[in-house]
């Protein structure tokens, strides 16, 4: 039998609270009979929406948490004085080593608070970055930071690329993947200073491969599968991305019912268009994973439903299988090591 993966999974957090988390994590323990669900939250809110499922009642654990962060509260606020909030016990199961992963719609901010706070980093991280995947047209690609540092300094994005490099690797199965940088042009000399002054630091690393600068155009082509970025452009380019996509299904379905012709046309391209738009969809490929903790959170959109859950659950069972925990410490101690040679 394949080793437990332990995931805390936040019941009270999210648009769709309790419903929607506790069916992806339903179904995540009954498609895997390697995973343990510690679900988070109010004892009876949560039992209430487990009587509606068959399940396996070894592969869960209640963990009782009687309050919830709201989005609006300010996170540092909430973190420190909500003691007993799902994200709180949650990320101190990992803490404690009592779950290997926390996964959370809940609140971005007390999400990102709490990851430092009580998770902390791994010994050499100065910052860890939000990294979602986004889909492309040759698959999927991480951009790295999109929410977690919006002051981020260069050194920082040097450690996201290795981060997102390992990740996309032994996570996503991308050998040797291509690095690149958001810019304004794809000449070496453009950017901003922060841009330019990583470039040529990411230039010089020999553990990624690092293939120079990327257009925000060039992003949904796939043209690079690390795309590294300080987390206030990385934001932009997500909530752009995820409101065009939303925009283009909405126009185009509109179009295809204006009139009888378009119509009988939308009927036939029906099977092919759900395939395009499918793989299109983010919460194929689960949440977004703060790396660079001594331990795994991950966050999924507000408005996740099951399958996003579920997704995620899975995402951290390869994460642990891969122990990219380790793999990020590894590295960055020998890219420490190399720079303190040179």
């Amino acid at each position: 039998m394949s080793e437990i993966t332990r995931v805390a999974l936040d019941a009270m957090g999210g648009d769709n609270a309790p419903v929607e988390i506790i069916k992806g994590g339903i179904d995540a323990i009954n498609e895997r009979d390697d995973i343990h669900l510690c679900l988070v939250g109010q004892p009876d809110v949560i039992e209430a929406e487990l009587a509606k499922y068959i399940y396996p009642k070894d592969q869960i654990t209640v963990y009782p948490a009687s309050e919830v962060i709201e989005t609006a509260e300010p996170p540092v606020n909430a973190i420190k004085k909500k003691k007993d909030s799902s994200i709180v016990v949650g990320m101190k199961l990992v803490k404690d080593g009592e779950a290997d992963a926390f996964v959370s719609a809940g609140s971005s901010g007390a999400i990102l608070v709490g990851g430092q706070l009580i998770t902390g980093r791994i010994k050499g991280v100065k910052r860890s970055p939000l990294a979602p995947l986004i889909p492309t047209e040759q698959g999927v690609s991480l951009l790295i930071d999109c929410g977690a540092n919006v002051d981020a300094r260069s050194e920082h994005l040097v450690q996201f690329a290795r981060m997102g490099s390992i990740y996309m690797e032994h996570v996503i199965g991308i050998s040797n993947p291509r690095v690149a940088i958001v810019n304004i042009g794809a000449e070496e000399e453009k950017g901003n200073a922060l841009v330019k002054e990583t470039y040529p630091r990411l230039k010089a690393c020999k553990d990624i491969n690092f293939i120079g600068s990327i257009e925000a155009r060039d992003i949904p082509k796939g043209d690079a599968d690390v795309i590294v970025c300080e987390a206030f452009v990385g934001n932009v380019i997500l909530k752009l991305y995820e409101g065009l996509a939303s925009t283009l299904i909405h126009v185009v379905k509109a179009g295809m019912m204006s009139n009888p012709l378009s119509t009988l046309g939308a009927a036939m391209a029906k099977p092919a268009l759900k395939r395009t738009l499918k793989a299109f969809d983010a919460s194929n490929h689960g949440g977004a994973p703060l790396l660079g903790l001594n331990g795994l959170i991950v966050k999924t959109h507000g408005s996740a439903t099951s399958k996003e859950v579920h997704n995620s659950i899975i995402q951290c069972v390869t994460f642990k299988e891969q122990h990219i925990k380790e793999k990020i410490s590894d590295c960055l101690n020998v890219a420490d090591a190399d720079e303190e040679e040179s």
